[in-house]
């Protein structure tokens, strides 16, 4: 049975019994009319119910003129309102085609590369790219990256970083200590290291001399 509205506004409530679809859904895209087909909207129902999943239609019924205007077939079952264009978005196309056949749908059309399929009461027939297999997906073949060597890790790396400069902070501060211990310590003998220098001074002249008096003794005495 079928019935034609105008516009799918127009639709009584009590004349829509498919739960999970809408007039707006099934209706024309391009003019808003609506041609009911209850066998057709009860198999999508169906299809529906065994799935367990939402149905997005890309497109239902096609008014003649719209029909055209999108370069369909010249006799496409979808201004007929036996024909559906279901996104696979959401499904696994081979599932989706065995439980499709399961509630009587017969006509199925293949496009994986815009993602959807084509359903219709029949006759049956099929077209278009076959999808391809549920376990054909590809791996990948990139390699993962090597382990980096623990001593030459980032992370290693990084805590070698950090102890060293600790380390290096504390023999710092260590030697600030020692350094400023030892100024004050120069400090307090100042006032004799002058005094030592001079005798030092003495020492080094008394040492001079003392080697010119030797060999002026040795001219001397022939022994040169």
């Amino acid at each position: 049975m079928t019935r034609y509205y105008e516009h799918y506004s127009e639709v009584p409530d009590a004349d829509w019994w498919w739960q999970d679809f809408s007039p707006a859904e099934i209706a024309c895209r391009g003019t808003g009319k609506l041609l009911v087909h209850e066998d057709a909207l009860d198999a999508l129902q169906a299809l529906r119910d065994r799935l367990g999943k939402p149905l997005i239609v890309n497109s239902g019924y096609r008014s003649p003129e719209h029909n055209r205007a999108v370069g369909g077939a010249t006799r496409s079952k979808h201004m007929e309102g036996t024909a559906f264009d279901i996104s696979m978005t959401n499904h696994e196309p081979h599932t989706f085609e065995r439980e499709a056949r399961a509630v009587g749908f017969k006509g199925f059309g293949y496009y994986p590369r815009s993602g959807f399929m084509h359903i219709d009461l029949g006759p049956e027939r099929s077209w278009g790219e076959p999808w391809p297999a549920a376990d054909s997906a590809p791996f990948s073949t990139e390699r993962p990256p090597a382990r980096e060597r623990l001593a030459e890790s980032r992370t290693m790396r990084g805590a070698g970083t950090a102890g060293a400069a600790t380390v290096g902070a504390g023999a710092a501060e260590v030697a600030q200590e020692a350094v400023t211990e030892a100024q004050g310590q120069l400090q307090a003998i100042a006032p004799y290291l002058d005094s030592m220098r001079w005798v030092l001074i003495a020492l080094a002249l008394g040492g001079v001399a003392l080697a010119v008096y030797a060999r002026l003794d040795d001219w001397k005495k022939g022994r040169r």
